[in-house]
This record gives C-alpha cells, sequence and structure tokens, in this order.
C-alpha cells in the first residue's frame, strides 16, 4: 500500500470507529441517570455527613447526561475501536498473523475494560478517601461539581484502560519485529522514567499520591509486557 492508501484506511477506520463511539453514545443517553450513579459511587462511599456532591450551573445536569452517554459509548463501543486497529495495522502481518484477529479485539477489549475496573474498584475508592481526608485537615467542607468530579473520573479511567493494554501491543510490536525483551530489558531505567512522566501527564491533579497509584501498575504492566516480549520472540 502507498502512504496515500494508509491514509485513506487511516480515515476510514477513524471514521467508524466514530460512528460506533455515536451510535452507543445515543444509546447510553437513554440510561444516563442509572450509568451516572454508578460513575459516582467510589466517591459517594467516601464522603462523610455533610458533604456532597453539587451542581453550579444551570445546564450542567444536562451536560454532564451527555458527557456521562459519550464516556459509556466509548467503553461499549471498544470491542469495534480495537477491530478498526487490527484493520490498519493487518497489512503488516503475515498470513499466520493476521487470523488472530478475534484474539486481539478480544484481548485488547479484555485489558482495557480490565484496567478501568482496577482503577473503579482499586485505585479510585483510595485516592477519593485520600482527597477527601485533606480537606478535613485544613477544615473545610468539601461540596464537590459534578462537572469536575466526572472529568477526573472519566481521565482516570480512561488512563488506565489505555496503559492496560501495553502487554497486548507489545505482542504486536514484537511480533512485527519493531521490538523485542532485550532492548525492553536495556532501556528498563529509562522506561521508569517515562512511566512516572506519563502518569503525571495523564492523572488530573499533579500530586505524588495520584501519580503512583497509576505508574505502579505501569511498571508491573511493562515487566508482564517483558515476559510476553520473550515468550512470542521471533528469534
Amino acid at each position: 500500500m502507498t502512504l496515500t492508501e494508509h491514509l485513506e484506511e487511516l480515515r476510514w477506520c477513524l471514521l467508524k470507529s466514530l460512528a460506533a463511539i455515536i451510535l452507543a453514545s445515543g444509546l447510553c443517553y437513554f440510561f444516563s441517570d442509572a450509568i451516572f450513579r454508578f460513575t459516582v459511587a467510589p466517591l459517594r462511599q467516601s464522603l462523610r455527613p455533610g458533604q456532597s456532591l453539587i451542581g453550579t450551573g444551570v445546564t450542567e445536569a444536562f451536560f454532564i447526561e451527555i458527557k456521562v452517554a459519550i464516556a459509556g459509548g466509548v467503553f461499549f463501543s471498544c470491542p469495534v475501536i480495537f477491530y478498526q486497529i487490527w484493520r490498519f495495522i493487518a497489512p503488516g502481518l503475515s498470513g499466520a498473523e493476521k487470523r488472530l484477529v478475534l484474539p486481539f479485539v478480544l484481548c485488547a477489549t479484555f485489558f482495557f475494560l480490565g484496567g478501568a475496573f482496577f482503577c473503579y474498584r482499586i485505585v479510585l475508592p483510595v485516592a477519593f478517601q485520600y482527597f477527601i481526608e485533606q480537606y478535613g485537615t485544613i477544615g473545610v467542607t468539601p461540596a464537590i461539581r459534578i462537572g469536575e468530579y466526572f472529568t477526573f473520573f472519566f481521565r482516570m479511567i480512561l488512563a488506565f484502560g489505555v496503559t492496560f493494554e501495553l502487554p497486548v501491543f507489545t505482542f504486536f510490536l514484537v511480533r512485527l519485529g519493531i521490538w523485542n525483551y532485550r532492548l525492553m530489558l536495556g532501556t528498563f531505567r529509562y522506561a521508569i522514567v517515562a512511566i512516572f512522566i506519563v502518569a503525571a501527564i495523564l492523572t488530573p491533579t499533579p500530586d505524588i499520591i495520584n501519580q503512583s497509584l497509576l505508574a505502579g501498575p505501569m511498571l508491573l504492566l511493562y515487566l508482564v509486557s517483558v515476559g510476553v516480549a520473550y515468550l512470542w520472540r521471533r528469534d
């Protein structure tokens, strides 16, 4: 394929992914109230009497419902998105590797949703407990805006979902001959620095606790990826 053909294929993959997100978001909008209650559950369990979520704008609740629907659309359409990613990289794979489309989509979806679930059940409750306690140390009763909360929540969930894809994409980079376990081990010290930089960029607040909650799993995933690269090495 020429460069123009690659760009044309990329354009169609992006358009199909966007169409899947729009369709899934439209369906999620009808359940936005239930989805929103699900998203605020980790914070509510950390709030004490007198502490609450608030809305400060006339249209804030309406736009939150739209944002919630879009976020739900992204997660429910992720198998389609990963399939489109596969279609784009498939020309660089061998005939046998091209038949791995189903394992790729299933594994990528599993790791993405697994990362999001890990953040939701493990990381966010710890983070919210810590942040709410900080209000008490300065004698302030928190009243958290729903818009700011949802932005924080979605960025954290998305960051963990994306970082948990590292072993999956390592496998395909190794099979394409771009990556190998020797290179990963040789650059491990630099990878640690890069991981903490990425964690600082992805986390919504410049807080060392928050960044460490993301950097720790990323380091573990990097080591898992080294094992994946070794097991599936081409040489």
